[in-house]
């Protein structure tokens, strides 16, 4: 009998681990670790909902490049050289970088030089997910954060507005990602917003000749010209990606894909192949709590995608910098 539970402890400890990270990896480092960071979430971000798009995209362009490493935190200094990540296009509009200071600032205080900067992204991202009605995910914890952070990786590596469906297939492999997890990860943007220069060549010059992107529903184009983007080089509007049902983490945003109103080319990518169309048909005919069990399975495969942990990077004491 004793031998039996020996092994069922043995079990559960292999259940709560992925890869190197595990689940409660602080517990007796800095216990209070992942109740900081849910008690500021669970404080701020009901008042301020736009926040919850906004870090689980900083988790997702942190992730692309060089794992979940928080190196797209990382400031550009001279001694460094290059530019970072967080000068890229594609981060040039991520917001949450002063929440996530914040969150640091309050764990430091409880226990410093513990906690990585990159495992605060990913708790504030599932905590700023649940706290405004989405699912939650296991975040098994103890990344470390990395030293490089290059602006030349982000712009080939996150996955664009722009990408086609190819592309879009080989950044998530590099990743070790599968078409059910571009899929799965893409509907968050049922709580996303976006910049017209994001999507404004659909509406304005698809193919260099001032024509519009014939994939888009042309209402829907109408619309977005009319009453959204009025120049293509609009940089101050943000556009809704799940019109009517931004603040609710649902699967409309999957009904408007198949009626063309996807805003960004990628969004409508997702229909022309039949393996990505097929997921999606699938999820539209189950209930929103399988959505909610299938995406937390695929931020979990995320969360650990190229994760330092052990003796590899550090342990930031300002995640904007690398320590000296």
């Amino acid at each position: 009998m004793r031998g039996f539970c020996s092994i069922l402890v043995v079990l559960a400890i292999l259940g709560s681990v992925h890869g190197d990270l595990q689940m409660g990896f602080y517990a007796s480092s800095c216990p209070k670790a992942e109740q900081i960071v849910q008690d500021y979430v669970n404080e701020h971000i009901p008042n301020a909902p736009s926040l919850a798009a906004a870090l689980i995209r900083m988790h997702f362009h942190d992730c692309f490049v060089r794992g979940c490493d928080g190196s797209v935190l990382l400031n550009f200094t001279s001694s460094s050289g290059n530019q970072t990540e967080r000068v890229a296009v594609p981060n040039q509009t991520v917001r949450g970088f002063g929440f996530i200071d914040t969150l640091k600032s309050l764990v430091e205080a409880e226990c410093p030089g513990v906690v990585s900067c990159a495992d605060i992204i990913a708790l504030a991202a599932r905590d700023s997910i649940v706290i405004t009605g989405g699912p939650s995910w296991k975040v098994p914890t103890g990344r470390r954060d990395g030293l490089i952070s290059n602006a030349s990786e982000a712009l080939s590596q996150i996955p664009a507005p722009f990408d086609n469906i190819t592309i879009l297939i080989q950044k998530f492999a590099n990743k070790s990602l599968d078409l059910k997890d571009l899929v799965l990860l893409s509907g968050a943007h049922t709580i996303g917003i976006a910049h017209c220069p994001s999507f404004s060549n659909r509406l304005y010059n698809f193919t260099g000749v001032g024509d519009r992107d014939p994939a888009l529903d042309s209402e829907y184009a109408d619309n977005l010209q009319s009453r959204k983007c009025r120049t293509p080089n609009d940089t101050t509007t943000r556009v809704e990606m799940d019109p009517g049902s931004r603040k609710t983490f649902d699967l409309s945003y999957y009904s408007l894909l198949l009626k063309r109103r996807g805003l960004f080319e990628s969004d409508s990518e997702l229909t022309r192949n039949s393996n990505t169309l097929t997921y999606i048909n699938q999820l539209l005919q189950g209930s929103i709590e399988n959505f909610f069990s299938e995406f937390a399975t695929s931020m979990e495969k995320m969360g650990a995608v190229e994760a330092k942990t052990g003796t590899s990077g550090e342990i930031r004491r300002n995640c904007a910098v690398v320590n000296s």
